[in-house]
């Protein structure tokens, strides 16, 4: 079963940084690639960041590549997002989920409530 928790969100200030948190079940860390993507109110969902299984590959929207930075513990079951330089137009709630393959074009299948992010200038 798909089990997926998100944590970390915050209020920061325009240049800060966050370390969000993706809990996940063994069966999604182990069949799945496990992405993040965000939501803000009047814009589209937007695919954030993406990292593969074993290799582990890493993949970045062009909005946050250099920035954010992903990363995965299979031991700890958990799959963070640590976000740099944060700026306005990072504010949203950030989900993060499964997806058989990394990239914007592949459907999420399954993701958690999302934690919200709010950058303040």
């Amino acid at each position: 079963q798909v089990q997926l928790a998100e944590s970390g969100g915050d209020l920061v200030q325009a240049g800060g940084s966050l370390r969000l948190s993706c809990a996940a079940s063994a069966f999604a860390l182990g069949y799945h690639s496990i992405a993040w993507f965000r939501e803000a109110p009047g814009k589209e969902r937007e695919w954030v960041s993406c990292i593969s299984g074993s290799p582990a590959r890493t993949y970045y929207a062009d909005s946050v590549k250099d920035r954010f930075i992903i990363s995965r513990s299979n031991n700890k079951r958990t799959v963070n997002l640590q976000m740099n330089n944060l700026k306005r137009e990072d504010t949203a709630v950030y989900h993060c989920a499964t997806q058989t393959s990394c990239g914007a074009d592949f459907p999420f299948l399954s993701w958690g409530q999302g934690t919200q992010v709010t950058v303040s200038s």
